[in-house]
């Protein structure tokens, strides 16, 4: 059996100007969208904002994947000033509590108990729509070309800025990811573990097409 990589596995064949390209040919934007404390507004803004919710889902009339990811907060960056303030601090008091703070800090996220969720609306295109073609034969083969790929994108961002528009009606702001997000969201994961402690790939230059 040949050697098979990690790529062989993804439906991903290139990342370009911020939008994924699927072996299929059709696109993919990704939004991040940041939580709302929905558990601290009150009854009636608590039923707004479903309702808002549920307008923004009838009024949609092309697909979407909400995708929630839960995983250990990362806080290597905040833990490594802390060890840079207490390399610092001449007084002794206090560079003991800075270290037990760290301590802490550090047993609670070993114990696995603060963790972050993080959120995403995916919208996809698929190009046989810019060629008069039924979504239902996404399947056709279609080639993708930078005037076809070009035209595609302005009727994704449509798409994108329709989805953004709703979920601001929601109270809740929102972005398309660009390439290194994108790179770094995918790598994340799978490579849960490391991206948890917060190691994160290095991208080549090169490799980012904007």
């Amino acid at each position: 059996m040949a050697n098979l990589s990690t790529q062989d596995f993804l439906e991903i064949e290139q990342i370009k100007e911020g939008v994924l390209i699927l072996k299929d040919k059709s696109l993919r934007t990704v939004i991040g969208v940041p939580s709302l404390n929905f558990a601290l507004k009150s009854e009636d803004e608590q039923n707004a904002i479903i309702y808002q919710f549920q307008n923004f889902l009838n009024s949609l009339d092309f697909p979407c994947q909400i995708l929630v990811q839960s995983r250990r907060l990362n806080m290597t960056g905040y833990l490594a000033k802390l060890k840079e303030i207490e390399g610092r601090e001449n007084n002794d008091l206090l560079k003991l509590q800075i270290s037990e703070y760290h301590n802490f800090v550090e047993g609670i996220l070993e114990e696995g108990t603060i963790m972050q969720k993080t959120f995403y609306v995916i919208v996809p295109f698929f190009l046989t729509e810019t060629q008069g073609i039924n979504l239902t034969k996404r399947f056709v083969k279609t080639a993708l070309t930078e005037e076809s790929f070009s035209r595609a994108k302005i009727q994704l961002m449509q798409r994108v800025e329709f989805v953004m528009h709703g979920l601001r009606n929601c109270g809740l702001g929102s972005a398309p990811l660009n390439n290194p997000e994108l790179i770094e969201l995918f790598w994340s994961l799978y490579h849960p573990t490391e991206a948890e402690r917060g190691y994160y790939p290095e991208i080549p230059t090169e490799l980012i097409e904007w």
